[in-house]
């Protein structure tokens, strides 16, 4: 472990000092090794992935990585989950983990649908988990946001019936861009718990100076915090993430799968441990996403759309008064977006990327 954590210094050294022009340079669009030509490469805007990869940490840490994928990760699954508790203020024994923040909302699928009965969660919200759920018989009862786009927690409490198990809470929210008020939430989560499950979804933390929820799990079995590398990390298509809970929940959760931890990868486990170590990289990516925001809601705004101040690494903002086709120009530019989540005011999201990838997604809507 020494060893390694040696080697990452070493390998960190060249990435001191690189600045915001040079991260924009580092960015890697996805497909490139279909299409070498990076001014024809689609523009993927559609996910809320970084645009600027993996840290220089995590790509060396994966290519080294290889050559031991030959073995299973039984020293790097244990020294993974160690520093994710230490990021967390929490212990080893409230840490599992998931390839990907999904593994572990399947995990609290089968967790809670075992109980029958239903969940709340709001409407509009990442819900793309949620069919599996009302198969296995849960019922999904959905609560609308604010008019300001934000969670309802008196609504949602509300809600709460004999027959709730589980209350999802996606904090920043995706695809509004939302963030709960953290006392307003904490209160929310020591009545609702008393009920039922709380699930908290902070894949989008990151992207804020928030205060992430994790020191209510120590205490509170219904509490249930998830966060991923996909996003601040750049870590999407490796596949990494985490359940934060009470030690006791995490034992109950883990009896939902065969090997706990097992489905992260050698390469991926490495590369999320990588990034847990450069942190210059992660502040870099910070702000860079956050100068990169401020000119995309402007430039939106100037269009005389309704824009939604975001607390995450994409915006949602209103096509009511857009008089083009909004698709149709992202399509002739080779520009790959989302959908309309909302009817009602044409409200859509777009993942913000790079400086260059942003001014590119101006031009094609002006």
């Amino acid at each position: 472990m020494n060893n390694r954590r040696n080697w990452l210094k070493q390998i960190g050294l060249g990435t001191i000092g690189l600045g915001f022009c040079q991260l924009e340079a580092f960015a890697s669009p996805a497909e490139e090794y279909i299409l070498p030509d990076l001014d024809n490469s689609p523009i993927l805007l559609r996910s809320n992935e970084n645009p600027y990869g993996p840290s220089p940490l995590a790509r060396a840490a994966m290519a080294k990585s290889i050559n031991t994928s030959n073995r299973y990760g039984w020293t790097l699954w244990p020294e993974l989950i160690t520093l994710i508790a230490k990021k967390n203020n929490v212990s080893d024994n409230n840490i599992t983990l998931g390839a990907g923040s999904t593994e572990i909302l399947d995990l609290v699928l089968q967790y809670t649908a075992s109980k029958k009965g239903n969940f709340i969660m709001a409407e509009t919200t990442f819900d793309y988990w949620t069919a599996p759920y009302e198969k296995l018989g849960l019922k999904k009862i959905t609560v609308p946001l604010t008019k300001d786009k934000k969670h309802d927690l008196p609504a949602m409490l509300k809600a709460i019936d004999s027959e709730t198990k589980m209350i999802y809470i996606c904090n920043p929210n995706n695809p509004t861009g939302t963030i709960c008020n953290r006392e307003e939430l904490v209160s929310f989560i020591n009545e609702a718990s008393k009920k039922a499950i709380v699930f908290v979804d902070e894949a989008y933390i990151d992207f804020t100076k928030e205060q992430s929820l994790t020191n209510l799990v120590l205490e509170n079995k219904n509490v249930i915090i998830t966060k991923t590398f996909s996003k601040m990390y750049g870590l999407a298509g490796a596949r990494v993430g985490y359940a934060v809970a009470n030690s006791a929940t995490i034992d109950e959760i883990n009896t939902f799968k065969s090997s706990p931890n097992m489905s992260v990868s050698v390469v991926s486990a490495t590369a999320a441990i990588a990034s847990l170590n450069d942190e210059n990289f992660i502040r870099q990516v910070y702000t860079s996403n956050e100068e990169v925001k401020k000119y995309t809601i402007e430039q939106i705004t100037k269009l005389n759309l309704e824009c939604i101040p975001s607390y995450s690494n994409f915006v949602y903002f209103s096509l009511e008064n857009y008089k083009k086709d909004y698709f149709k120009q992202l399509a002739d530019h080779n520009i790959m977006g989302t959908r309309i989540y909302e009817e009602n005011g044409k409200w859509t999201r777009i993942t913000i990327g790079t400086l260059k990838e942003m001014q590119r997604f101006i031009a094609a809507i002006n």
